[in-house]
């Protein structure tokens, strides 16, 4: 299959991040959002990578430009007609997604491969909305997804073995590294690291250590790169518990149960770093003080 003009839908920070990688790649690429303030952060969000890229050598000035004149941004569905390839990463509301999908199935050709970078719906679920559910996918980026290596590819009910393998080929061409997934709630990624994620906001909810103490055990005793609490900070608690209540749904199993007070304080809007408070507060984008 030839993939020559990719469109992203969704000009948020996971929208961009793939749009970059496919725009540094080779690919044209178009970022479609209805709201240009988005489209404007994207653009700047962008362009603030790609300045970060040059000064560390990681990235010529020249290729700088080159990945620059490879992207458009617009506020015109129209403008994805042409598209061989659409990568939805809008907001993880089941019923939005199925009307953005609808709007596009309409638009493009049916040819068209459609993609989602769900965080945990089923695939068979959004693919029933389409004309063409054969060539729907999944293709779920990690966050940031320039930095992040791995791509889950999850294969629909109906996803036929040509747009399979296209799109598990196209991963590789983007220097991701894919891993197969069958359609399932919360896939691989998130159906191990929300649990996780829940239970250590269990340990803070039940009194068993402080925020700071429950991140260090699990980056000292663990080895992971950042404790959950702040890990759920930089994701977003929003999308943490959405995510939780699909598996809880779709599971029927009490070990999902969202804690109360990851639903205490997503009520509350405490997001984390987006709203600048969570577990913890911040100051900036990159520094973090303990919230008072």
């Amino acid at each position: 299959m030839n993939l020559n003009l990719i469109a992203v839908l969704g000009g948020g920070q996971m929208g961009s991040g793939i749009a970059q990688v496919f725009a540094q790649s080779g690919f044209k690429t178009v970022i479609y959002d209805l709201a240009t303030s988005a489209l404007e952060a994207s653009r700047k969000g962008i362009s603030k990578n790609l300045d970060r890229a040059v000064e560390k050598g990681r990235l010529s000035a020249e290729d700088r430009e080159a990945v620059l004149a490879r992207l458009t941004w617009t506020s015109n569905l129209a403008d994805l007609a042409e598209s061989d390839l659409v990568v939805e990463a809008i907001i993880e509301k089941l019923e939005t997604k199925f009307q953005t999908w609808k709007q596009v199935d309409e638009l493009c050709r049916p040819t068209t491969i459609f993609a989602s970078n769900t965080s945990s719906l089923p695939i068979t679920q959004l693919a029933g909305g389409v004309s063409h559910p054969e060539r729907f996918i999944g293709m779920h980026f990690m966050n940031p997804v320039p930095v992040m290596q791995l791509v889950e590819i999850i294969r629909g009910y109906m996803t036929s073995d040509a747009v399979y393998q296209a799109t598990f080929d196209l991963a590789k061409t983007l220097n991701k590294v894919p891993v197969t997934v069958e359609d399932s709630a919360g896939f691989i990624s998130n159906r191990i690291l929300m649990p996780m994620i829940n239970e250590a906001i269990f340990c803070l909810h039940e009194g068993i250590a402080t925020k700071d103490d429950i991140d260090t055990v699990m980056k000292l005793g663990m080895n992971h790169p950042m404790g959950p609490l702040t890990l759920a900070d930089f994701i977003g608690l929003d999308t943490c518990l959405f995510i939780m209540e699909v598996l809880y749904r779709d599971f029927a199993d009490s070990k999902y149960r969202p804690c109360p007070l990851l639903r205490k304080m997503v009520q509350a809007g405490q997001l984390g770093r987006k709203t600048g408070a969570g577990f913890y507060t911040y100051e900036t984008a990159a520094k973090a003080v303990a919230a008072k």
